[in-house]
């Protein structure tokens, strides 16, 4: 017996033994094939954005929700949220087809689930989007600022990111400053080219590169100096002091961290490394690894703020302390002697573990 995507119950049950929640959403009229996954809700409900990608197969897609939805619920730990770890994917090329029906279905499946999940923008999606799915679901974020909403989430992703970094250049070379330092930036779409216009204002030197020549353009136009090579192999290989990783997952891989020239790996991209051990090796290296999901909370800090009614001076306060949890991991890492990335896990594990245990004290009706 199959599941709405041909993947047995089985292989289904195997996948969410680490999750409270799995669903898989299909509406056949309007072409919408969706998974949302709930990691964690030990501190409030779980928050993440919905990836609209063209996935190679369904099982894709479903590891894929998986290890966002987890991020997710560590990157809001130890963002300070009271908010648990959630994602969703819808399966599709969203140039050709998103439509709104499709959107409208999906924040159907999303209303369904009566408040554990709000979702927001990610890759594939945007504020407009939103819009769209918030007339069928009251539990969407990341809107317009016509709807009320904080807009562009990659504003704060992008300005996370940079103060993650700035920690990181106050760690390794003792100032919080990217001057005349060389950044390799890979990926230049919603966050990454708005972390080059910071480190450019810093007076950073910036290469980068990008699978689109679009984005490369956009990047080239506004500021000529910025050098551009081929590939993320070219720019992993280059003379370059902090690597930036702002496209898709996995970008650290094996082969990717022996080439790797820089002192420091900090980005905006989720997931950044491709599986357990890289930590390892990049600290055998000598290389410091910002955790992804520490520095490029930014967003998220964004559009849960828009819960409340949003501020972007709120907001944005609270993305500067990004800064100082990036340096208090970078401690910790030091003194037990781990690498950054065991070091950020254990400190959100902490907070998942004792503030879910506050919020089990019963309050009565």
């Amino acid at each position: 017996m199959t599941d709405v995507f041909g993947l047995s119950h089985k292989d289904a049950s195997q996948s969410q033994a680490a999750h409270e929640q799995v669903v898989f959403c299909s509406d056949e009229r309007s072409g919408l094939r969706a998974i949302i996954a709930i990691h964690n809700t030990a501190l409030g409900p779980a928050l993440g954005g919905t990836r609209f990608y063209p996935y190679a197969s369904e099982q894709a897609a479903l590891a894929d929700v998986l290890a966002l939805s987890k991020g997710m619920a560590y990157k809001n730990a130890l963002a300070g949220l009271d908010l648990g770890g959630g994602k969703a994917v819808i399966i599709g090329d969203p140039a050709t087809d998103k439509n709104e029906a499709m959107l409208r279905a999906y924040g159907r499946f999303v209303q369904s689930l009566g408040g554990r999940y709000f979702t927001a923008c990610d890759v594939g999606t945007y504020s407009e989007d939103m819009d769209i799915v918030a007339r069928e679901c009251a539990y969407v974020t990341g809107r317009t600022v016509a709807h009320g909403g904080a807009g562009d989430s990659s504003i704060l992703t992008a300005f996370g990111v940079f103060q993650g970094m700035r920690a990181s250049a106050e760690h390794v070379y003792g100032t919080p400053s990217l001057h005349g330092k060389r950044v390799g930036v890979e990926g230049v779409g919603k966050v990454g080219h708005r972390l080059v216009e910071h480190l450019l204002e810093d007076g950073a030197e910036v290469v980068i590169c990008d699978v689109s020549e679009q984005a490369v353009e956009r990047v080239r136009t506004r500021h000529p100096e910025v050098a551009v090579v081929a590939d993320a192999e070219a720019l992993t290989s280059a003379d370059i002091d902090v690597y930036a990783p702002c496209a898709l997952g996995a970008a650290l891989t094996d082969d990717t961290v022996a080439r790797l020239r820089a002192k420091i790996v900090c980005g905006g991209a989720n997931n950044q490394l491709a599986h357990a051990g890289v930590e390892k090796q990049l600290a055998d290296r000598g290389i410091l690894y910002a955790p992804d999901y520490v520095v490029n909370s930014g967003g998220v800090i964004q559009v849960a703020d828009e819960i409340e009614g949003f501020s972007m001076d709120r907001a944005r306060a609270k993305a500067t302390q990004i800064y100082d949890t990036t340096l208090k991991i970078f401690r910790i890492a030091t003194e037990e002697g781990v690498p950054p990335a065991v070091a950020a896990d254990r400190l959100a594990e902490r907070r998942m573990s004792e503030v879910g245990r506050v919020r089990a004290i019963w309050l009565g009706r």
